[in-house]
């Protein structure tokens, strides 16, 4: 499966978030693959990173690997390679989908009840011709 992608060279798609050594769409491009995923680097942090309100830049994760990242990185990584909003999911969110950082970063989560711990919805994010975005709601059982 793909690292990340890029729609219509306007969204980019990964499962995590953003990296402190993510300075160009070639650090992407230039990943190794198939590889057992390093415990730092761009690649861990596509898959582990998370966004976080209370952060500025990054700062250490507390899952013990990757970062968390503030509102400013998103703005700062969304000007540098020129597009208009990141995707991503690994963390549940209650309702399915959450925006972040002013709408340019959405977590899309796409598990109902994950692992059957958490009373979560599910959610599918389509996007059109236009790159408007829309969201299908999977409700928790309940």
């Amino acid at each position: 499966m793909p690292v990340c992608c890029v729609i219509s060279e306007k969204i980019i798609c990964m499962h995590g978030g953003l990296s402190p050594d993510l300075m160009n769409m070639s650090s992407v491009n230039e990943l190794q693959r198939p590889c057992d995923v390093p415990d730092r680097g761009v690649m861990c942090d596509l898959l582990w990173a998370d966004p976080e309100t209370e952060v500025q830049g990054f700062l250490e994760s507390d899952r013990g690997v990757s970062y968390l990242f503030g509102e400013d990185i998103v703005n700062d990584f969304l000007d540098m390679v020129d597009m208009d909003l990141i995707v991503r999911a690994h963390q549940v969110v209650e309702r399915g989908y959450s925006f972040f950082a002013n709408r340019q970063l959405v977590t899309v989560f796409s598990a109902p009840n994950y692992c059957g711990e958490f009373d979560n919805d599910a959610a599918v994010m389509t996007i059109d011709d236009k790159l408007q975005c829309s969201f299908l709601i999977i409700p928790a059982y309940r």
